[in-house]
């Protein structure tokens, strides 16, 4: 299915995921004649369990009659499920690599563009044969569907695990159902060279190292390998390989073919954090039930759970690296400067930026994790937007509570360890200050915190605060 960008896949065999996991090997089941499925029994039931992703309740909508696809000549389904899904068109990137299972349709002249919102991910190909579309369901990660672009009489969103698991289960992934965005040494017909590396881009990649592959339109900040694509044939020999590839622009493409003109730099980098949040989030809901279920203490959710005192060390391991690894994520540990960018222009540039950050929630003084900072790093507030997703609420205890009372201690400055020096005691005051009074369902803690220092938790205000005009 989606073979690069977010919507990037490693090139290769799934990595056992037994043996990562720790999991037993009858986890795994042959479909097919395409591989393994990974998690497809107790306690994950990847393929079997009821879904509640926004695709999965989208096409119950469309199949009870209370909403349709419409298609257009232009764009096919493309603008409909989007409208449907909440996905903004202003979140168009491109990548030119030909790296998914329509490579044929893909090329510097005709690249494929993405769209997302926090939980959805859409692909579309020029003249291509379906939609490519990644859902995040709160309990299981990514699902993933097609929808044939033909107009049909009855179009459905089908889902598709059979095919994308093969790739979006993998390291780049963390080992589970997941998404990833790539950076590719490309030729000019988009072929991407099999001899040179490639890179999983994330907020701490080196610059050097970002969207090989992809366009990126406008200003872009520090050097990258957007634009450009290698001069002549890719490497055949390890020799060659080794010397530096040269590299060279690459002609436009025609912008009046997509949605939008170009590729936005505020939604690539956007695109680098919540690929890799999302699949942290899943890493530790997956590792937690697996965890719980071979101790026999139920799947995780199911029944009430252990706190991590009472588990034995291997298994209070298992869930806390993971949920350690999100912690330090969500919080930008790590995260590479932006190198001084001018930060309005870039707002004043992105219709995405705005949108984005306009849909907060706010807080009584106005912020909100989505304020942008765009000179130095990417959030004004560094601590994922994706703690309002269902995902992370839907994580089970005991990591739920794991995360937060880290959170917690970090926030409040009990934690002083040097992995957290990025956070200026103004970063940590402002960030505990608005998940206080926007996240709801703080554990009692965090509302003891909030009662000792007079401070008025989510649960307790009547309204949110509306977003600061402009």
């Amino acid at each position: 299915m989606w073979r690069l960008a977010i919507p990037a896949v490693l090139l290769g065999a799934i990595i056992a995921v037994a043996g990562y996991f720790g999991a037993p090997a009858r986890a795994q089941i042959a479909v097919q004649n395409q591989g393994y499925v990974p998690f497809s029994e107790a306690p994950i039931y990847y393929r079997s369990a009821p879904l509640s992703d926004p695709v999965a309740v989208l096409q119950q909508q469309i199949e009870a009659g209370k909403v349709k696809l419409t298609y257009e000549p232009a764009h096919g389904y493309l603008k409909s499920v989007l409208s449907l899904l909440k996905v903004p068109e202003s979140s168009q990137t491109l990548v030119f690599s030909k790296t998914s299972f329509q490579s044929s349709k893909i090329s510097p002249e005709h690249p494929r563009a993405l769209y997302y919102n926090d939980d959805v991910y859409v692909g579309a190909v020029h003249d291509g044969k379906a939609i490519e579309v990644i859902s995040f369901d709160p309990k299981q990660g990514a699902i993933f569907y097609l929808l044939d672009e033909p107009k049909a009489d009855q179009p459905a969103i089908q889902r598709a695990e059979l095919d994308c698991t093969q790739c979006h289960i993998a390291a780049g992934t963390r080992g589970v159902p997941g998404v990833l965005l790539r950076s590719v040494f490309s030729t000019t017909s988009g072929v991407p060279s099999s001899r040179l590396p490639s890179f999983i881009t994330d907020q701490k990649s080196a610059w050097k190292d970002r969207w090989g592959g992809w366009y990126l339109t406008g200003g872009q900040g520090p050097a990258s390998m957007a634009n450009v694509a290698l001069v002549g044939a890719a490497p055949t020999s390890e020799a060659a390989a080794k010397l530096a590839p040269e590299l060279a622009p690459i002609p436009s493409f025609d912008a009046q073919a997509y949605l939008t003109r170009g590729s936005d730099p505020v939604a690539l980098l956007v695109l680098a954090h919540q690929t890799q949040m999302h699949n942290l989030i899943t890493l530790t809901n997956y590792q937690t039930r697996l965890a719980l279920y071979a101790l026999g203490k139920g799947s995780g959710g199911d029944v009430a759970a252990p706190s991590l005192e009472a588990l034995p060390e291997a298994a209070r391991a298992q869930i806390e690296r993971p949920a350690e690894q999100l912690l330090r994520y969500m919080l930008f540990v790590g995260e590479t400067p932006l190198g001084g960018q001018d930060a309005r222009k870039a707002v004043a540039a992105s219709a995405y930026a705005r949108e984005f950050a306009a849909r907060g929630p706010y807080d009584a003084k106005r912020r909100s994790l989505r304020d942008f900072d765009l000179h130095d790093r990417i959030f004004r507030y560094p601590c994922s937007y994706l703690i309002y997703s269902q995902a992370f609420d839907a994580l089970p205890e005991p990591a739920k509570g794991y995360v937060l009372h880290r959170l917690l201690q970090v926030l409040t400055g009990q934690d002083q360890s040097p992995d957290f020096a990025g956070l200026s005691p103004t970063d940590r005051a402002a960030i505990l200050s608005i998940l206080i009074a926007t996240k709801p369902g703080l554990p009692a803690e965090w509302r003891g915190y909030a009662h000792t220092n007079h401070l008025r938790t989510a649960d307790l205000r009547p309204t949110t605060a509306q977003p600061k005009e402009g």
